[in-house]
């Protein structure tokens, strides 16, 4: 690859003006981040009090130990949805376009999310947040490719920082909602998630297809016509499970998989541990539902810090030493807050540092992963990556649950820092990264015409990109 940052365009050379299509983009896909990661957020706080009411009604005893075992599977089934929505709507993605697919993907998680507060059992929960992570899974590896290809010059990395850092926002959103509508229960707060379904609008009116995949999409098209095959038209899932791109897929995989670990053992369950440092202390359950939420607000204040500025520190000292900052930030706070007795005051000053490590990394696999693969695979290369992350990381909560119960007699703070700290997979992963600050996007080979293809091959004849 080319170490001169240009939009990938020969003819067109250095871009240095942001144009209001490329405003128009990033605006689209960081609202439909933010929202999702809005009504993901909405679970998390409201679990507790779901739980507490389905599981009666699910013949299950809604007792600490039923609600982290039930609560843990439920959202291990959202993680279950959410990586196998990635992969198939990724390779949806790199086949038909960007924008169509991610305005199936909102939609889906949005209705399925609120259609969740008119459930009577726990299962019945536990189903429809599957279905909802289906949709879930399309936003960040398709929205994060889409403001990479239309965003291909010397901010691109910073532009994709700013739409992952929609994921926290919207985890503010929610955190600020439950504290202004928590009193009226967990099935409003649900019904809400609905909001989302309407940014398809927006999105299919001023978000379009870059020219870089309409191009990859129509040349594919017609080399099938014309019955011409070559290489990047083998199915996409065997191309990235093959050299030369299977030691980019181990390495996003495990850049993903450690962010997600962490990520999601914490937030699923820290709402619960100040739960219970409420009941501890005698305090009512409208004061309990009050300090979730502030608690939330600064977790996800530190977390849109760390995910917007983790593009400006990446261009600022690399790729891979801005992730060893988010993994150092994120493994120490989690040291310092979750193993140990802490009150409320503890977890408002730490919980924002927390946030900042664990939301950068996150936003590293999106801001890197587009780095790491051409537009032909590089939709279902981010969702691979992601998704098997996922699916290890769907056993975090529910794992996190049932050890808090048969080690830890409950202490889930003591059973989150253990699952916490199989994200260390990451630095493994960081080891074999390579470093792409200052190189174009990966292109996918030009191939000649069928004719040509005919005459003898040229020493410029341009193979396959190899890692």
């Amino acid at each position: 690859m080319s170490k001169s940052v240009t939009d990938g365009s020969p003819d067109r050379g250095r871009r240095t003006e942001i144009t209001r299509m490329q405003w128009l983009v990033l605006l689209g896909t960081t609202l439909g981040w933010a929202l999702d990661g809005f009504s993901g957020s909405l679970y998390a706080l409201v679990l507790g009090p779901a739980m507490t009411e389905l599981l009666p009604n699910s013949g299950i005893q809604a007792d600490a130990s039923g609600i982290g075992l039930y609560g843990g599977l439920t959202v291990a089934l959202f993680l279950t949805g959410w990586a196998v929505g990635g992969i198939l709507f990724g390779v949806l993605a790199d086949y038909f376009g960007r924008v169509r697919v991610l305005s199936v993907g909102v939609v889906t998680y949005a209705v399925f999310t609120a259609l969740a507060a008119l459930t009577d059992t726990w299962w019945q929960l536990g189903v429809l947040r599957f279905i909802a992570g289906l949709g879930s899974g399309v936003e960040a590896p398709v929205g994060a490719a889409l403001v990479a290809e239309v965003w291909n010059n010397r901010y691109r990395a910073r532009a994709c920082g700013v739409m992952m850092s929609g994921y926290a926002a919207g985890f503010f959103i929610a955190a600020l909602a439950y504290e202004l509508l928590g009193d009226h229960g967990w099935r409003p707060m649900l019904g809400i998630a609905v909001v989302p379904a309407l940014l398809v609008w927006f999105i299919r009116r001023y978000v379009p297809d870059p020219p870089e995949i309409k191009d990859v999409i129509a040349a594919r098209r017609t080399r099938k016509a014309q019955g011409h095959a070559a290489p990047e038209d083998r199915f996409v899932l065997r191309r990235l499970l093959a050299p030369p791109f299977l030691s980019r897929t181990l390495v996003g995989t495990a850049l993903a998989t450690g962010s997600l670990v962490s990520f999601w053992s914490v937030s699923t369950w820290y709402p619960q541990i100040i739960r219970q440092i409420a009941a501890a202390d005698e305090l009512s359950p409208g004061t309990a539902n009050s300090h979730v939420a502030v608690a939330s607000m600064l977790f996800n204040a530190g977390g849109v810090v760390g995910y917007a500025s983790w593009g400006f520190l990446a261009d600022a000292v690399g790729r891979r030493k801005a992730f060893a900052v988010s993994f150092a930030v994120s493994t120490l706070g989690v040291a310092y807050l979750f193993p140990f007795q802490h009150g409320y005051g503890e977890f408002l000053a730490a919980l924002p540092v927390v946030g900042f490590g664990l939301f950068g990394a996150l936003s590293g696999t999106f801001v890197y992963g587009p780095e790491l693969f051409p537009p032909s695979v590089r939709a279902t290369g981010m969702a691979l990556c992601n998704s098997v992350g996922r699916l290890i990381t769907a056993a975090g909560p529910l794992v996190a649950g049932v050890i808090a119960t048969s080690w830890f007699g409950g202490d889930l703070g003591l059973a989150t820092t253990c699952v916490a700290a199989v994200g260390l997979i990451s630095a493994v992963g960081l080891v074999y990264a390579p470093e792409t600050r200052g190189a174009d996007l990966p292109r996918d080979p030009v191939h000649p015409g069928p004719e040509q293809a005919q005459a003898p091959a040229g020493p410029a004849t341009v193979k396959e990109m190899h890692s």
